[in-house]
């Protein structure tokens, strides 16, 4: 397939490292020194399924088609409001989607498991066209008392369209089982038969653990994915990765030997936005003219699960 529209939409509400600072044992120094994050956009009195609808008509817009012209919907979304319907039945009552939709929980790399899916239904001959919609909230999941998670988040919601074409040179999914390093849990509606003890546990990281995750199979994962396409770094214009943590990015970077100009930034004032990190980015590259025909992307994000994702977008 190829992508020809691109949207996102963010919080009004921007929380910068000194308004946190009045209420955690924190500074602005402190938390830039260790993520590169100044500010992030946190839901307030927005609800998430507006932001993913808002993000949506604008890639249509963009592409030029009709909501009736959409043959798939595919939603990536970790946690929100609702536990059912999915996040794709509650956009798409919104937008007058009405095709096959479906719902996937992959944390921060979705947006690539999206991808994949997407591109596997058009191989298939099912579909020609589909629409990816990144929609998250993990500002909602960390403890706004523990300052080595919440700093780090940021809401919003980022979409692409996808037609026809033959622009996705590849995806590589991978997976490292490992639930204790990035968790929650949340207790369910009591039963007259749980004996078992349940319990709400805010969002848990194991930091350093999760970073050498992160820069190892982000670094891994490209220069396969790259070597089964038979495109060589040096000929890779745009590396959109994951957008998690500034030293994280360095890191990939580093190890990549390219220039540092092609990696795009915007954690600076976003944070990390879960799966919806690398549409936004893509959007806010897209729309400030940076890309051009033939370009190539490569994308890459690693997130709970642990699981990870790469693909090779030609643009």
């Amino acid at each position: 397939m190829r992508i020809i529209g691109t949207g996102s939409a963010l919080p009004k509400k921007t929380v910068t490292n000194d308004m946190l600072a009045t209420f955690l044992d924190t500074s602005d120094e402190w938390i830039q020194t260790r993520t590169g994050i100044k500010s992030r956009h946190v839901i307030s009195d927005e609800n998430i399924e507006d932001l993913g609808a808002e993000a949506v008509r604008k890639a249509l817009e963009m592409s030029g088609l009709q909501v009736s012209d959409i043959d798939m919907f595919i939603v990536s979304n970790v946690v929100s409001e609702y536990v059912t319907p999915g996040m794709s039945c509650i956009i798409a009552e919104k937008t007058g989607l009405s095709c096959p939709m479906l719902d996937i929980n992959c944390a921060c790399p979705g947006f690539i498991y999206a991808l994949d899916i997407a591109e596997t239904y058009y191989k298939a001959g099912k579909i020609r066209t589909a629409i990816i919609a990144c929609v998250e909230e993990p500002t909602r999941m960390a403890s706004w008392e523990d300052r080595s998670t919440c700093v780090l988040f940021g809401d919003g919601a980022g979409a692409v369209v996808l037609a026809e074409g033959d622009n996705i040179k590849g995806t590589k999914l991978h997976s490292e089982p490992s639930p204790d390093k990035l968790w929650q849990r949340r207790t369910l509606v009591d039963t007259p038969y749980i004996t078992k003890a349940e319990f709400d546990v805010p969002l848990q990281m194991k930091g350093r653990e999760v970073f050498k995750f992160a820069v190892t199979e982000c670094t891994r994962g490209v220069d396969e994915l790259l070597k089964d396409t038979g495109i060589p770094k040096e000929k890779v214009d745009w590396f959109m990765v994951h957008q998690a943590n500034r030293r994280i990015i360095d890191a990939i970077i580093s190890y990549m030997g390219q220039p540092a100009a092609k990696f795009p930034v915007n954690i600076t004032d976003h944070g990390n936005s879960s799966s919806a990190s690398c549409p936004i980015l893509l959007d806010e590259c897209n729309r400030k003219g940076m890309f051009k025909e033939g370009d190539t992307i490569v994308f890459s994000s690693f997130g709970a699960g642990l699981l990870s994702g790469a693909a090779v977008v030609e643009w």
